[in-house]
């Protein structure tokens, strides 16, 4: 049942029907749909040549190992951003 707001008089929604996605939220399910598309559409197998291995693995499987380090690596940046800025809120703090 939805309460009426004391400023307006018309009615508020609560609970999680007025919830939204975030931007983040909708990329993140955008490239993880155009990774799946892309997994789907190439299952050969691929031989890779990296300094001296060289070994063979299907296409889409490379493809998702890219992109789990890829997030790795994005999420490894963001944690040591957050805590220079914590760092440096602390630092501002004590002076």
């Amino acid at each position: 049942m939805a309460q009426q707001s004391p400023v307006t008089g018309s009615p508020t929604t609560t609970g999680s029907a007025g919830a939204r996605l975030s931007g983040g939220a909708i990329a993140a399910i955008g490239g993880a749909g155009l990774l799946l598309v892309f997994m789907l559409q190439n299952r050969e197998s691929v031989t890779l040549n990296f300094l001296a291995w060289s070994f063979t693995w299907p296409l889409w499987f490379f493809a998702l190992v890219d992109a789990v380090l890829g997030a790795l690596v994005w999420l490894g940046i963001g944690v040591l951003r957050r805590h220079r800025r914590r760092k440096a809120r602390r630092d501002d703090r004590r002076d």
